[in-house]
């Protein structure tokens, strides 16, 4: 038998995976689930809807306007705005994928390191989570400073870079303060996740001859699967509603003008409700296709996945 064969311990190899049928337990989880629904149609499903009614009717301050169907999803998709719009939709990818990604490698390792036993280990869980706990707008006014021509990473770099005066420095300006600021979020999440694997499945693959990395592909990363997705699918989610940072950084400028900034400018500097109504319906559209098919083609095979270690062998 291999360390592979003895992932799971013994005595959890006869465990099924719990589940509510429609009787007693599916009721009292529904009873339970239901107000949390309630509040969250409230607060969330009523704007949504009071967006999308507005997004049918033309432009302007006045409350009783003529109803314009579908002109202003026209207007953003492929009419007279569309280039602002799927031009917004590029750097929003850009934020969100190059984000993630520097996020899940960064707190995978910060959460390896703060998975080991050592010394002090509960003082640096608790400093790593800084930079999370400082809201978004402080953390973008710092790192503003520190971006300035006359900042602290010029000084170090010894460069005389105006970064947030042209484009990509701008970009890559506003990747470094979201990773700073969240890569430890994503840490929280997956350290949670290596906490649950149990110490006897790396006990029977050292024993078996696994080296350390062999014990981190075959043991760690399949096993902490599911919660690395859990982290990926939040800050996915919320990177794609990025707002604070590059609205703070740069106003928009230099290329940066993602989804929510456009949805902000038409809503209330430009005084365009309806095409503002539009677009916010079209970035909710935007998040949750995204989310579905993330969940689709990645979460379920992670339940999946977590759920054949219960199953009996």
């Amino acid at each position: 038998m291999t360390f592979a064969d003895r992932k799971q311990p013994a005595g959890a190899r006869g465990l099924r995976r719990p589940r509510l049928p429609g009787g007693p337990d599916g009721k009292a989880a529904f009873w339970l689930v239901g107000p949390a629904l309630l509040v969250l149609a409230a607060i969330i499903g009523y704007p949504i809807v009071k967006a999308a009614i507005r997004s049918l009717y033309a432009d302007g301050i006045d409350v009783h306007q003529p109803f314009v169907g579908l002109h202003n999803y026209a207007a953003a998709l492929w009419g007279s705005s569309s280039s602002t719009f799927w031009a917004s939709v590029e750097v929003t990818a850009l934020f969100t994928v190059v984000t993630v990604l520097l996020e899940t490698l960064i707190g995978l390792g910060m959460a390896l390191v703060m998975n080991r036993a050592f010394r002090g280990r509960g003082l640096l869980r608790a400093s790593v989570l800084v930079p999370w706990a400082i809201p978004t707008a402080v953390t973008a006014v710092l790192w503003k400073w520190s971006f300035d021509p006359a900042g602290i990473i010029n000084a170090v770099t010894g460069s005389h870079l105006v970064w947030t005066g042209s484009e990509w420095p701008s970009r890559i300006a506003i990747v470094v303060a979201d990773t700073w600021k969240t890569a430890p979020f994503v840490a929280l999440l997956i350290l949670a996740g290596l906490q649950v694997i149990p110490e006897d499945v790396y006990t029977a693959a050292m024993v078996d001859g696994a080296g350390p990395w062999q014990r981190f592909r075959l043991i760690t990363l399949p096993l902490a699967r599911p919660a690395i997705l859990v982290a990926v699918l939040f800050r996915m989610l919320d990177a794609l509603r990025m707002y604070d940072l590059p609205q703070i950084f740069t106003n928009g400028a230099n290329g940066t003008t993602t989804v929510s900034i456009l949805v902000v400018r038409a809503t209330l500097s430009q005084l365009k409700p309806g095409y503002g109504g539009a677009l916010s319906t079209l970035t909710f559209l935007l998040i949750f296709i995204v989310a579905y098919a993330f969940v689709r083609l990645l979460g379920v095979n992670a339940v999946a996945h977590a759920g054949d270690r219960t199953e009996p062998a």
